[in-house]
């Protein structure tokens, strides 16, 4: 069972503007996308695994937040990974199979044991830079 929506304003509020500083560190990755009404730039850290040209991301708050409406309406955005900037395609649904293989041990394990994520999607990479 995903984690309930209704503390999105908080995590949003006090744990990203911390979590964002990880990012292009180890499984985090700082996600930018753009407001489909407001057109507003935003930046959101997620835990994101990479496998050659695709980013896999387990859906932990289910499939309807901001961030990934915001991807489906832009068909896209951009994501600080390590030492890269990547321009992502569309994102695509995965079934819980595939998207549970494709979670790191550590990680699969957590989602097990927790629950916390039964959706995924995956992201194509369609271009790859250095980061700064």
């Amino acid at each position: 069972m995903p984690a309930p929506l209704s503390v999105t304003p908080y995590v949003r509020r006090f744990a990203n503007p911390f979590l964002v500083n990880l990012a292009g560190h180890g499984w985090f990755v700082e996600l930018e996308h753009v407001g489909r009404k407001s057109g507003t730039a935003y930046r959101t850290p997620l835990l994101a695994f990479r496998e050659g040209d695709t980013i896999t991301v387990a859906l932990t708050y289910g499939p309807d937040v901001q961030w990934l409406k915001n991807l489906r309406a832009a068909d896209g955005g951009r994501m600080h990974w390590r030492d890269k900037m990547l321009y992502l395609g569309p994102p695509h649904d995965l079934a819980t199979e595939d998207g549970v293989a494709r979670m790191p041990q550590p990680v699969r394990s957590v989602l097990d044991v927790t629950g916390l994520a039964t959706e995924f999607v995956e992201l194509p990479i369609v271009a790859e830079f250095p980061f700064r």
